[in-house]
């Protein structure tokens, strides 16, 4: 089959999403269809969406240059708004602001203008597409909360997954993410203030709070526990969840959350939270890893409990992994449900 692949592009800005395209895009063609991946530039800037919205929506890619299309497969805002036949939307997440991040309080003129110009957009084109599924059910959730829509949600392997395996643990508790408020790593440092073992905790990533975070462990005295070890390789990074004791993943309100299928991967137990979203989907409390209120004194609890049971850890994580298998996540399921399902 031929298929199109649409997602958007967002300069010098890298993340999950981008492994998210590319390992759909590889797994369509393993399985032998032709694809193309059509990614249109990204602005933030209110303006600059209501002119993405009114772009995709004069885009039909029925036969782009007379080459009919089979399907048409959207991942993302506002590329969703095509026009194809046979267009199925795989959801990663709507554009949050306008939703369950929205702030009457602090939005701007321009911005609470938009939002129901998002909102209108979103039921018009989700709701007539062919199949509509969603990343995780944390994104189900929100599309039918503030929509009215049904997703189903669609679970995929983070990047390299086969590549993941576990090591003897070193002791200390290990973040990996874009060090940004919604990852709310500044959560987890007041949580190592509040620690009575002597539990390290290694972050990596870039990221607009940099800065801050320095200066919060300098201010708390946690230099000699708390590194920010700044960009890393993907085989240094599975050599650190290898090592790790626990995986601390605690964002607000993640939509999906590599980092926790990949603390199962490698056998880690993963603390999070009560509202971290995606990840408590897969962290079973007490038998695969910990959900804690989102505050210092819990996740500092589970820290302290990690280190203080490290045998107890080691079963969790290695309970995680039976878990991960246990769902079945494979591109395999991905691409049956996206190209074949009527």
């Amino acid at each position: 089959m031929k298929l199109l692949v649409t997602a958007n592009h967002t300069p010098f800005i890298a993340g999950g999403a981008n492994y998210h395209v590319e390992g759909l895009v590889a797994a369509l063609r393993r399985y032998g269809h032709q694809v193309e991946c059509l990614r249109l530039p990204f602005h933030y800037g209110e303006t600059q969406i209501e002119r993405q919205m009114m772009f995709a929506e004069q885009l039909d890619l029925t036969a782009p240059n007379d080459v009919l299309v089979d399907r048409v497969i959207s991942l993302q805002f506002p590329t969703y708004g095509l026009h194809h036949p046979a267009h199925v939307v795989w959801l990663m997440h709507q554009h949050r602001v306008c939703y369950e991040l929205y702030d009457p309080k602090q939005a701007s003129p321009a911005l609470a203008a938009l939002k129901p110009q998002v909102e209108a957009f979103d039921r018009h084109h989700l709701s007539g597409v062919k199949r509509l599924f969603a990343n995780s059910p944390r994104v189900a959730e929100r599309l039918h909360y503030y929509n009215g829509l049904m997703a189903e949600p669609l679970y995929h392997p983070p990047h390299q997954a086969e590549h993941f395996t576990c090591g003897d643990d070193w002791g200390y508790a290990f973040y990996p993410s874009r060090l940004e408020p919604l990852k709310r790593q500044m959560l987890l440092i007041e949580a190592m203030a509040n620690t009575r073992t002597p539990i390290k905790l290694l972050l990596t990533g870039e990221g607009s709070q940099r800065r801050q975070l320095e200066e919060q462990i300098e201010r708390l005295g946690l230099g000699n526990r708390v590194r920010l070890l700044g960009h890393i390789s993907e085989q240094e990074k599975r050599t650190l969840y290898a090592h790790a004791l626990a995986v601390a993943f605690p964002p607000f309100d993640e939509d999906y959350g590599y980092v926790t299928l990949e603390a199962m991967l490698a056998s880690k137990p993963v603390i999070t939270c009560t509202d971290s979203g995606g990840p408590t989907a897969f962290v079973e409390h007490g038998v695969t890893g910990w959900k804690c209120e989102p505050c210092p004194q819990a996740l500092a609890a589970a820290l302290d409990d990690a280190y203080a049971h490290r045998a107890q850890a080691k079963q969790m994580g290695k309970q995680g992994r039976e878990a991960y298998y246990a769902e079945k996540i494979s591109w395999h399921q991905v691409v049956t449900k996206l190209v074949y399902s009527e």
